[in-house]
């Protein structure tokens, strides 16, 4: 081709010293030309009609080789072929710009190549991401690894081809070198062996709900990838994690309160020490109304008469009768409320106990879990219920504790200006 091409540029009346640079640059028009018209009609004629074919299909798996560009990234494999292919056609093999583009082409098609299997890679993710099954293999981190493999295995072949060396003979001195690799790579190892642990383990997966204060991490893991892992925060945030921050750091995994019937609520009511005291008759009366009530009064009321039978007490003997609080009185109806209430889950654990006094009151501290676990519908339940206990708690004579606000020193004011001005 290239003494065809001399021969048809000297009857023009090319001259004699202009005819090997003409029909070098006419021969690399000619072979860029050839390349782009294939690349043209690969890209948008054939692809067109393999969408075409793609859309009509049933399958998912070629909508997903449609969706990363795996067919197109394959397109641009043909013209480097043809570039390849054609150059020792066009020029003599001791030419250098032939020597140059065949280099590039070459170095090219390394690079292209490891863009396709990359492509093909991101496909296996999305597949091994839907399915369930693999929700706990570090699928992110491994393809991370194989890509990260593929395109070093380029480089390495195109650095090759450019001292036109053997591969083999760079990877022999890469063993002088492995200490600079492992500084270089390190977080890149600890992050795939944190992967594998995490998933060994079983540790945390995407779609978990996990809490670390320390990185402001509180919401759903949405990618665990080589380095990092994604998590997306309940204010649409996203916050980046190290992988191997999850093996060395604590972290908090709902995953189990998920899983599980029920979502826990643990809040304490505090009450003011001076309002709890013994119920009178006239009170127990006034108790005895209250249907979730009336049960727990007659039979308490019975325990107490055996008792004082038994013992030979009489009832009116305060510092030696049994008697009922206005607390105590208040947690069984608390007791009764959630027993019966249609939000609290029952087969797990409901209780109302009283913690230690503090300088702020008796707490009264209220264990149970609710049996919708949505965040929203959670926070309705648990303001639902304490709500209405703390409405109740006057109707026991039952006062809640609180710090003074203006509001209360402004009224002790006003009542010390009255007795001032009455004195």
């Amino acid at each position: 081709m290239t003494n065809f091409l001399t021969q048809w540029l000297a009857q023009y009346g090319i001259a004699e010293q202009y005819l090997h640079i003409t029909s070098q640059v006419l021969g690399f028009a000619m072979i860029i030309g050839i390349s782009a018209i294939s690349y043209y009609l690969t890209k948008h004629q054939m692809l067109r009609m393999l969408k075409k074919l793609v859309t009509a299909s049933t399958n998912t798996w070629d909508d997903l080789l449609l969706q990363y560009h795996v067919f197109s990234r394959i397109a641009l494999l043909l013209p480097l072929l043809l570039l390849l292919a054609l150059t020792p056609y066009f020029f003599t093999v001791s030419d250098n710009l032939a020597n140059m583009v065949s280099l590039l082409a070459k170095i090219a098609l390394c690079f292209q190549v490891a863009q396709v299997i990359s492509a093909a890679l991101n496909v296996v993710q999305h597949i091994a991401a839907s399915s369930s099954a693999k929700r706990y293999l570090p699928i992110n981190a491994t393809i991370q690894i194989i890509k990260l493999m593929i395109y070093l295995v380029a480089s390495i072949l195109s650095i090759a081809l450019l001292v036109d060396r053997s591969p083999l003979y760079l990877l022999s001195g890469l063993g002088a070198l492995t200490a600079v690799l492992l500084l270089i790579f390190q977080d890149t190892i600890k992050g795939f062996v944190a992967s594998i642990q995490i998933s060994v383990n079983k540790m945390v997966a995407p779609g978990d709900w996990i809490e670390m204060p320390k990185y402001g991490a509180d919401g759903d893991v949405i990618e665990i990838a080589l380095n990092t892992v994604k998590v997306r925060n309940f204010d649409n945030t996203i916050t980046t994690v190290p992988t191997y921050a999850l093996i060395n750091e604590s972290f908090k995994n709902w995953r189990g309160m998920l899983n599980s019937n029920g979502r826990r609520i643990k809040r304490a009511i505090l009450f003011n020490v001076s309002s709890v005291h013994f119920c009178t008759t006239e009170q127990l009366q006034q108790f005895k109304s209250v249907k979730l009530l009336t049960n727990y009064i007659n039979e308490k009321q019975q325990l107490i008469n055996d008792y004082h039978n038994q013992h030979g007490i009489d009832g009116n003997d305060l510092p030696n009768a049994r008697q009922l609080t206005n607390l105590g009185t208040f947690r069984a109806y608390i007791e009764a409320y959630l027993a019966q209430h249609e939000n609290v889950q029952h087969d797990m654990t409901c209780m109302v106990r009283q913690l230690p006094v503090t300088a702020e009151g008796v707490p009264l501290e209220l264990y149970f879990f609710s049996n919708d676990k949505v965040w929203v519908n959670y926070e309705r339940i648990q303001a639902d219920i304490f709500d209405h206990l703390i409405a109740m708690a006057p109707h026991f004579n039952l006062s809640i504790f609180q710090h003074p606000t203006g509001q209360d020193f402004n009224k002790l004011k006003i009542s010390i200006d009255k007795t001032i001005n009455v004195a």
